[in-house]
């Protein structure tokens, strides 16, 4: 026994607009339906798979105090985590849509030349890495 498969990532915002229109409008995942929890938040979709939530930081006092270096080693938080990965299917698109958002990202080849990768940081600091097919 053990896991099948990513059900998804949670981040809790300070910035839960601005992060959520990132992910749709730039990376390009979906907002969908969301359960009614007593705290704010978005949904974000992968096909048919809510694979990004987002909830709002104001709505858990005491679980985050909006500063990221006291947080990165809060024993509840989870410093140690570096990003999140998605499969892209068209890389040059993928980057033209961010030099014309003008959000700061790099770019890297893998060694080998099997991957073109692309990385960038969403409103939260999580960071976001893309990969395409060579």
């Amino acid at each position: 026994m053990g896991v099948s498969r990513l059900e998804h990532i949670n981040i809790r915002c300070l910035n839960r607009q601005q992060t959520r229109d990132f992910y749709v409008d730039l990376i390009g995942l979906e907002e969908g339906p969301r359960p009614d929890f007593p705290f704010r938040g978005h949904w974000l979709y992968l096909g048919d798979v809510p694979v990004v939530h987002l909830t709002e930081a104001a709505d858990h006092p005491g679980s985050w105090t909006g500063n990221l270096a006291r947080d990165a080693v809060a024993d509840e938080g989870t410093g140690p985590f570096d990003h999140v990965a998605f499969r892209g299917d068209d890389f040059d698109a993928m980057r033209a849509r961010f030099v014309a958002a003008g959000v700061a990202f790099r770019e890297r080849i893998v060694p080998g030349g099997a991957l073109k990768q692309l990385f960038v940081p969403d409103p939260e600091g999580v960071m976001v890495e893309l990969n395409f097919e060579a």
